[in-house]
């Protein structure tokens, strides 16, 4: 993994071969610059959203398959019931979303009492100033920069007032919190992603649908880095 000053990359497997995922981790997981930080993990129950993609045994799978830090995004109803166990099960990072609870404080305590790190989604139209108290409860907020279930989307730039918000109360306080971003992130949109001020950066079909996904990963790493580099 890089530093804590270098920008994450989390590769999505939304985006990867579902039929070969231990060689899709293992293209993200070379020593160097080209290594994921995390491996982004979207769980999708057809109720929360839409679609329907895989479940804890999938990641109970991959957890054998790569040393890469899972980060578990669950777009699904009742997290409450179903998040503690992905951390269980050994997931790095396990993200539920603010919209399928009434107390993600509670959630949030069940899955670091089970092991992982607590992340809290929000969707481009969810308020953020409702969950702006509780962001010491929280290890990670995921701002969703596209509507939740499905990939390929474009990029909302409009939530980056919300990460440049966080930011600043991160900046001005003691906080220890990771702000990450999903949806529509690629060369086009990273930089101004970094610029606002997120760390971490789920890409899909821009580390997937490279050539070589390992150098993909270098490449937005570095885009990141430059454009954070820019505002510093």
């Amino acid at each position: 993994m890089t530093d804590a000053n270098t920008p994450m990359i989390a590769p999505s497997i939304l985006s990867a071969d579902f039929a070969n995922l231990a060689a899709e981790s293992a293209a993200v997981a070379h020593p160097g610059d080209t290594r994921a930080d995390w491996l982004h993990v979207d769980v999708m129950d057809a109720h929360f959203v839409p679609n329907l993609t895989l479940g804890l045994p999938v990641v109970e799978s991959l957890l054998k398959a790569t040393d890469i830090p899972l980060d578990c995004h669950l777009m699904i109803d009742d997290p409450k019931r179903w998040a503690p166990p992905y951390a269980e099960a050994g997931a790095y990072n396990v993200t539920f979303h603010a919209e399928a609870t009434d107390d993600p404080v509670d959630v949030a305590r069940d899955i670091r009492a089970a092991g992982g790190k607590a992340g809290l989604a929000i969707k481009p139209n969810t308020p953020l100033e409702p969950y702006l108290e509780i962001l010491r409860d929280i290890d990670t907020l995921l701002v969703m920069s596209v509507e939740p279930g499905f990939g390929g989307q474009k990029f909302i730039a409009e939530v980056l007032e919300k990460v440049r918000i966080v930011r600043t109360i991160i900046d001005s306080s003691d906080l220890r919190l990771l702000v990450e971003i999903d949806g529509g992130i690629n060369a086009d949109t990273i930089e101004q992603a970094a610029e606002a001020g997120v760390d971490c950066f789920v890409a899909g079909s821009a580390v997937y649908g490279a050539e070589d996904p390992g150098k993909a990963v270098a490449a937005l790493r570095e885009q990141a880095a430059a454009a954070r580099a820019r505002v510093d």
